[in-house]
């Protein structure tokens, strides 16, 4: 049996599938006429097919909130789906029909974590754990906040942006993860990972930027239908492709991480790109473009005693800039590739990003982490092995920055 659905702005495939509980594969087997690398097109009619009940048996020594518990669903939920059980008196052999319930935090394992996933989760974040700060840091060509997420109250402040370039959006949800982790480990009093929570809150500022180029991320992830205010132009600088899975710019056509002031004219000559497009032309001048400036005016205005900026993929972090980065950034990229089992790697032949301009500007240590293996965007299968590796890297730059 299968229901009609209507497809809303904002879905995806994946997405619709994590709400209603199914297998990609299920959904494509009701709707022969489009493929997992489709795009969901808002207003178009697809068929979902019904989940098969998920029944459990009760067993000796069960109570009805353990099993809520053990099935993640509320025991209101739970006991609403099962009106002719007493949960006070559960019998040995009972069958109890466990619902459906849709996890937003799923979202970040299972479907594509876009601009409206992160908005809600950091709005979640501040209402359960009052000691998280935000600021909007800028806008976005469309107008979207940039926003920037503080944990610790210490004198040293660390920065980590992700999602600078758009199919790279798993930055986002891992970035996202290791906030929510930290911040509850802060308030429940508890350690994580064998780190020092309270310690590390104390001394340092994380400042977190999750999503650095929400425009791009919403293309690579939705596509455009005929209603994007840019949709002439991103068909033409795509190559009159519909397929913007690939893309890594903004919604300009310009690689946010190419527009810093950071030997910017030579790192243009070599991309040999003079106009827009899904990657590597640079704009017509450094910072041309909001998101870039906003990233910028950030860092000039809190003085960050180290910047991490993560992107995908290859397990490797480059940590110097023309010589200009500072003694310590090699023994920082040693402690990152202990603590990841990423490798650390003297990059030269590149310039004009994120890392390179913080190291020439200011001096200090500055990295690009490069996430995880495949082609990005990475398969979500990854996340939870990325995530240690994440969270790895982030807790060796809070719990060693001003010790020693």
């Amino acid at each position: 049996m299968t229901i009609p659905y209507v497809v809303q702005k904002g879905d995806t495939y994946l997405r619709i599938c994590l709400r209603y509980g199914i297998h990609i594969h299920a959904l494509l087997a009701c709707n022969t006429q489009i493929s997992s690398d489709d795009y969901a097109v808002p207003g178009q009619v697809i068929y979902i097919p019904q989940r098969q009940a998920n029944i459990y048996v009760v067993q000796p020594c069960d109570t009805f909130y353990a099993i809520a518990l053990r099935f993640h669903v509320p025991a209101q939920v739970l006991a609403n789906a099962n009106p002719t059980i007493d949960p006070r008196s559960l019998v040995v052999g009972q069958s109890l029909t466990i619902p459906y319930v849709f996890n937003d935090d799923d979202v970040k394992k299972k479907a594509e974590y876009g601009y409206m996933q992160l908005i809600r989760d950091v709005e979640r974040l501040k209402q359960c754990c009052p000691i998280v700060r935000t600021e909007t840091i800028g806008y976005s060509v469309l107008g979207k906040p940039i926003v920037a997420i503080a944990l610790g109250n210490g004198p040293i402040a660390i920065h980590a942006n992700g999602a600078v370039h758009a199919n790279e959006w798993v930055t986002s949800a891992l970035l996202m993860k290791f906030a929510e982790d930290y911040a509850q480990a802060y308030e429940g009093g508890s350690s994580h990972q064998q780190w020092n929570v309270q310690d590390s809150f104390a001394r340092t500022t994380l400042w977190i930027v999750p999503m650095a180029n929400p425009d791009g991320v919403e293309l690579a992830q939705e596509g455009i239908t005929p209603q994007h205010p840019y949709y002439k132009q991103l068909n033409v600088w795509n190559g009159g492709s519909r397929r913007f899975q690939r893309w890594k710019a903004n919604v300009n056509g310009v690689d946010l991480n190419d527009q810093f002031p950071a030997h910017w004219e030579e790192e243009q000559a070599r991309r040999g790109r003079t106009g827009p497009g899904p990657l590597n032309f640079g704009g017509q001048r450094p910072l041309s473009e909001p998101e870039a400036i906003a990233l910028a005016s950030f860092t000039d205005r809190i003085p960050f005693a180290l910047a991490l900026s993560f992107h995908t993929q290859g397990q490797e972090i480059y940590w110097n800039y023309r010589d200009y980065e500072p003694a310590e950034s090699e023994r920082w990229a040693e402690r990152f590739q202990l603590a990841s089992g990423y490798r650390a790697v003297k990059l030269s032949g590149s310039d004009a990003g994120y890392k390179d301009w913080f190291i020439q500007q200011y001096r200090k240590p500055g990295f690009t982490i490069e996430v995880g293996n495949g082609i990005s965007p990475l398969p979500l299968m990854d996340f939870d092995s990325m995530y240690r590796e994440v969270s790895a890297i982030l807790i060796e730059a809070i719990s060693g920055t001003g010790v020693g």
